[in-house]
This record gives C-alpha cells, sequence and structure tokens, in this order.
C-alpha cells in the first residue's frame, strides 16, 4: 500500500459510513441462502436462477451500455468465459442450499477463502505459510464437524455440493486473475457480460424441462416474489453497486474483511430464522470455521 490516504483511515464516523453499507451487503449474502432454499426445489433450481438473474440483467445492460460498446473482442470472450463458470458455481449452490441447511451452505462456502490462497500457491508453486496450513486444517476440521449433525455420518449430498461450489469459486477467482484480456476491464460491463452468459445457459438448460421458467413465475405467490426480488435487487444489484463504491472510498483489504463475515450471517439467518439446528458438535464445527478462516485470511494477506 501507498502512503496515500484512504477514507478508511480518517475519521471514525466517516469510515463508518463507508464500513456499513459493505457490512449489510456481507448480512443480505448470508441471509440469500436461506432465501434461496425457502423458494427454490430441487425442480425448480434452474428456473429461479434464469428469473432471478433475467430480472437485473437489463437493469445493469442500461446502466452500463456504453462501457459495454468499449470492450474489445477478446474482452468479450475473456468475460463470457468467465460467466460460463459463473453459471457452474451458482448451479452447485443452488442445488446445494436445496439438499442442506442453510446455515452449512453458508459456512461451507466460506472455504474459497482457503482454497484461493491454496490454488494460487500450487499454480505458482510457491509454498504457503506454515501458520496458513494451520487454519486451513483448522478450517476443515470445522467442515467435519459442522457436517455431522448428531454423530459421525457421510456429509449430504448438499454439502458435498456446496464444498464443489467453493471450488468452483476458487477457480473462477484464479481465471479472473490469469486471463489478460478481463484485467484491463471495468467491474460493471465485465459483471454484466458474465451475468448474460449465465442467464444463457440457464435458459437453455431450462429448454423443455418440467419447471420452466415461466411456469414456475406463475406458480409463485407473494412469499417467493418477495424471496425473488430480495435475491435480485438486495443481492445482486445492490450488492454490486455497493462494492464499486466502497472500494474507491476505502481499502480493497477492509471491504473484504467486512465481506468476510458472511458466514456469520448465514448461520444467524438460518438459526434464527429458519429454524435450523447444529448440535453441540455443529456449533464447534461452525466456530472453527469462522475461526479458521478469519485466521487464515489474516496469514494469507
Amino acid at each position: 500500500m501507498s502512503s496515500i490516504a484512504v477514507p478508511g483511515a480518517l475519521a471514525p464516523r466517516r469510515a463508518w459510513l463507508t464500513d456499513l453499507p459493505v457490512l449489510l451487503v456481507a448480512v443480505v449474502w448470508g441471509a440469500s441462502y436461506l432465501a434461496a432454499k425457502d423458494i427454490t426445489t430441487a425442480r425448480t433450481v434452474i428456473a429461479v436462477l434464469v428469473l432471478r438473474f433475467a430480472v437485473v440483467l437489463p437493469v445493469l445492460v442500461i446502466a452500463g451500455r456504453r462501457a459495454l460498446r468499449a470492450l474489445t473482442a477478446a474482452q468479450w470472450r475473456g468475460a463470457a468465459m468467465l460467466g460460463l463458470i459463473l453459471s457452474g458455481i451458482f448451479l452447485l449452490e443452488t442445488y446445494g442450499v436445496v439438499h442442506t441447511s442453510a446455515t452449512n451452505a453458508g459456512l461451507i462456502i466460506s472455504l474459497t477463502m482457503i482454497f484461493t490462497p491454496l490454488a494460487e500457491a500450487a499454480v505458482t508453486r510457491v509454498r504457503p505459510p506454515r501458520v496458513f496450513l494451520a487454519a486451513a486444517g483448522v478450517s476443515v476440521l470445522g467442515v467435519l464437524l459442522l457436517t455431522q449433525g448428531g454423530g459421525f455420518t457421510r456429509p449430504s449430498l448438499g454439502d458435498l455440493l456446496m464444498l464443489l461450489a467453493a471450488l468452483a469459486r476458487t477457480v473462477h477467482v484464479l481465471a479472473m486473475s490469469r486471463i489478460k484480456a478481463v484485467q484491463g476491464a471495468d467491474a460493471l460491463p465485465l459483471t454484466t457480460v458474465q451475468l448474460g452468459a449465465a442467464v444463457a445457459v440457464f435458459a437453455l438448460l431450462s429448454t423443455g424441462a418440467d419447471a420452466t421458467p415461466w411456469s414456475t413465475a406463475a406458480g409463485f405467490g407473494a412469499r417467493e416474489w418477495a424471496g425473488l426480488l430480495f435475491l435480485s435487487a438486495f443481492c445482486t444489484l445492490f450488492a454490486f453497486f455497493v462494492q464499486m463504491w466502497a472500494v474507491r472510498r476505502t481499502s480493497p483489504s477492509r471491504v473484504s474483511l467486512l465481506l468476510g463475515t458472511e458466514p456469520l450471517w448465514a448461520a444467524t439467518a438460518g438459526i434464527a430464522l429458519g429454524g435450523e439446528r447444529l448440535g453441540a458438535a455443529g456449533l464447534a464445527g461452525g466456530l472453527l470455521v469462522l475461526v479458521g478462516t478469519a485466521w487464515g485470511r489474516r496469514s494469507a494477506g
């Protein structure tokens, strides 16, 4: 970091005004697992994904139409490739949360913060610090305890899908850092193209399915529409624009630290609003995941 002052280093009141919206993003992301679980079944996963992102995509296109026109052909191809990976992430996450608890989903997906530095170390052939490896071990032990419920049994299908989603998120992060064409692109058009590619994948997969987006939307009541609009407006549009706004006013590390509280809010929503119960082993496991990911983030930074 240079010596240039950032707002996060200024008066506490001004820093808090910047931090609060970012923290709110972590809260809504944490609640998104319960919201997705509430409005989605295994039969309607793809249809809900089409609806969720088709609602926000026109807004992003209109907001970033000039920046979209400025993208080069290579940037379009790179962003579309990232969108294909993104579609896999959302499929794994949404199917995963259908088959496990919202609490487990939010905590397991936080392993991305451990997997990414490990994957980067493997690619660059630079061994991570021992303290980071210890933090990774704590997180893995936490997941093992978290997924056992009342006793030592096989992890559920949903737990395994969320673990694959965490790995897919890691691939997405590495791809963004290694696809040179997208590195100079603005965040808004890059995100718009990625979401557009993901929606195209979901729409293709929904062709001929029993639960089409239109039939699913027709069957939604007020509760389901509220959940869908929450996922679209708050967990996608609001979250994206707050991140763009915040990184210009504070440090990326501060934003990352605040967003890293997402699994805590996922557990809070699952337990307080979803009536989920972890048991003694699950509570210990969830605590270990939070400690391990926080410790790992600090040691990797």
